[in-house]
């Protein structure tokens, strides 16, 4: 495999695993309101089996949060108890946010790269066929 096809690949596995992240962020940012919900987290794992140790990012199996819930006073709420209270998210906005920001980022260093190695290559070819 030339170096060329190689960092592709590396930079579409980063790809793939920041848009099963944003996926999943943006679920959890959905279903911030939503009575009972755990907010779900996505690990990444290293994956080194590629040529020469070549690291590839691939995304974990989805878990859950398991903090406490937030406790909601509301004793008009369906779900509350006799205390009024039910049991909210776990969902922190502002952090949710910032993951999703951190991800978007992410995402963006990996598509500059690739385009840069698919222009690189294409360069490469161009010289090549003179």
């Amino acid at each position: 495999m030339s170096a060329f096809s190689e960092a592709l690949s590396v930079t579409a596995s980063g790809l793939r695993a920041q848009s099963e992240r944003l996926r999943v962020l943006s679920e959890n940012i959905s279903n911030v309101d939503t009575p009972g919900y755990h907010r779900k987290t996505i690990p990444f794992d290293l994956d080194r089996s590629g040529p020469g140790g070549l690291a590839r990012v691939e995304p974990g199996r989805i878990g859950f949060d398991r903090s406490d819930l937030e406790k909601v006073y509301d004793p008009g709420h369906p779900l509350a108890n006799e205390a009024g209270t039910y049991d909210g998210s776990n969902v922190d906005l502002i952090v949710e946010l910032a993951d999703a920001r951190e991800a978007q980022r992410s995402y963006e260093a990996n598509l500059k790269m690739f385009e840069q190695t698919r222009q690189m290559s294409s360069s490469l070819m161009d010289l090549l066929r003179r």
